[in-house]
């Protein structure tokens, strides 16, 4: 089975968060592992508020989020944020999340993810069937519970297969892994596909286009190896930036702020990044 990846990749700070938060995954069941990147949880109890910025992947979520004693769950299914999304964490709550593979959430709602590309829904309008399955997720009093009744939530939706979906999910997965890949034609090149007929199937499929996500994994690696002593030249060559200028500019337009002040403020006793 394939397990869930370790890496912090997204999460602006990740060391802030990780200090303050519990924070796991978990693998979905075999069969929707072609669709499903992983589940999610995160549980916390802040007597001071965190807000914590994070850099998305190129994935629709399904996020269920809740506080101590208070009953009401909320049910929503995320598109995919193109700048940074924040969440203000404060007194004791969870969230319990799905985050779907980048051309994966199509198969289980039917219509193409461009039509929640920066926005939220609630479940119950994007996944009606799933509704029904939310008080198992809730109520499991662990993690391979939480799993289980996301599995089961999952299939009671009944994603159907489809060789478009698979192909998105693969040519994302060779973006994000392939450094060698820097620009749309080469994608194209790698799919047998024109660059428009690219840019439609990740349209249609992942909900933003290939240059995006050239882009944004550019920048989570970027934020990955952020330090106060990093060779941002290096790092924008190795990420194939004409130079470190370009690198500059793309970071600070995403973050908010340039990398060596990001870096510092990571490195900080009291470490957070304010929001943009």
């Amino acid at each position: 089975m394939r397990q869930p990846r370790r890496d912090t990749r997204g999460i602006v700070d990740p060391g802030g968060l990780l200090d303050r938060v519990s924070f796991r995954r978990a693998a979905p069941a075999r069969e929707l592992a072609e669709l499903v990147e992983h589940y999610w949880f995160i549980d916390w109890d802040l007597a001071v508020p965190r807000e914590q910025l994070v850099l998305g992947h190129p994935s629709v979520n399904l996020v269920l989020l809740g506080a101590d004693g208070n009953p009401q769950v909320s049910a929503e299914v995320a598109g995919v944020v193109r700048g940074t999304f924040s969440i203000t964490l404060a007194g004791r709550g969870w969230v319990r999340g799905v985050q779907f593979r980048p051309g994966g959430f199509r198969p289980f709602s039917g219509r193409s993810p461009a039509a929640l590309t920066d926005r939220r829904v609630p479940l119950r309008d994007e996944l009606p069937t799933a509704e029904a399955a939310v008080p198992a997720v809730v109520a499991a009093a662990d993690d391979p519970g939480r799993a289980r009744a996301l599995d089961s939530l999952l299939r009671g939706v009944g994603p159907v297969a489809s060789e478009a979906a698979a192909s998105a999910t693969a040519l994302v997965e060779r973006i994000r892994t392939d450094r060698t890949l820097r620009r749309v034609d080469q994608v194209a090149d790698v799919a047998g596909l024109s660059v428009r007929a690219l840019q439609r199937l990740f349209v249609a499929w992942v909900g933003v286009g290939p240059k995006w996500v050239l882009l944004r994994y550019r920048i989570h690696e970027a934020l990955a190896q952020a330090a106060p002593a990093a060779s941002w030249a290096g790092l924008a060559a190795e990420l194939g930036y004409s130079d470190q200028a370009h690198l500059v500019r793309d970071f600070t337009a995403t973050v908010g702020m340039a990398p060596a002040a990001y870096a510092a403020a990571c490195a900080g006793p009291d470490s957070g990044v304010p929001a943009k």
